[in-house]
């Protein structure tokens, strides 16, 4: 199948829990990220709830509830509130650090490509990216085109994971033909500045 051999989605997206999610393999996990998304979108866009207000009165409330819980346990000779410590560990940060460096340094590959290869493909694509994300982005909101993109994330790579070998075959040719575009506008561009330099010749 040329480059779009049979990969495992499962193992394309990190074989792991988030994997698990976006593909439904764990049900109950997907079923949660999809209700909790859709009430928070809700929420936030149709019930015109402010974010930031929210979420300082939830916190307000929390911590007012913890402070007279624990004077109350104190006094009564009850359980303190169950919180667990809560302590970031060092695997966890380096974890962290090594997914943002693999992406940071992606994003400097695809720069340097652009400036310094001049590739056109690269810049084609790029280009088509970002025009095709602020035409969608003029039409909705920021919390709305994060909502669509959980939707997405949640839909495409189960969609793609049960139709790989179909969509394959649609990829392979999709591919040569931007392969074929490319060469032929990487050609144009080598003749321009020849014809240029003949003219002032």
């Amino acid at each position: 199948m040329g480059d779009f051999g049979r990969t495992s989605v499962h193992n394309a997206l990190g074989a792991g829990a988030v994997a698990d999610i976006l593909l439904w393999k764990n049900v109950y996990g997907g079923v949660v990220v999809l209700i909790v998304s859709t009430v928070f979108w809700f929420l936030f866009e149709r019930g015109g709830y402010n974010i930031v207000a929210f979420v300082a009165n939830n916190l307000l409330l929390l911590v007012v509830i913890l402070f007279f819980w624990a004077k109350s346990a104190t006094l009564l000779n009850r359980p303190l509130p169950p919180i667990p410590e809560l302590d970031i560990s060092e695997e966890s940060v380096l974890i962290a650090a090594d997914e943002m460096q693999v992406w940071i340094n992606h994003a400097f590959s695809v720069a340097r490509d652009i400036a310094v290869s001049g590739n056109l493909k690269t810049l084609i694509a790029v280009v088509s990216s970002l025009w095709l994300i602020s035409y969608v982005g003029s039409f909705f909101n920021f919390l709305t085109l994060v909502y669509i993109g959980i939707l997405l994330s949640l839909s495409i790579p189960f969609l793609y994971d049960k139709f790989q070998a179909q969509v394959d075959s649609k990829l392979v040719i999709v591919h040569k033909i931007t392969n074929f575009i490319s060469r032929k506008a990487n050609v144009i561009l080598q003749m321009i500045p020849s014809t240029h330099k003949q003219k002032t010749q």
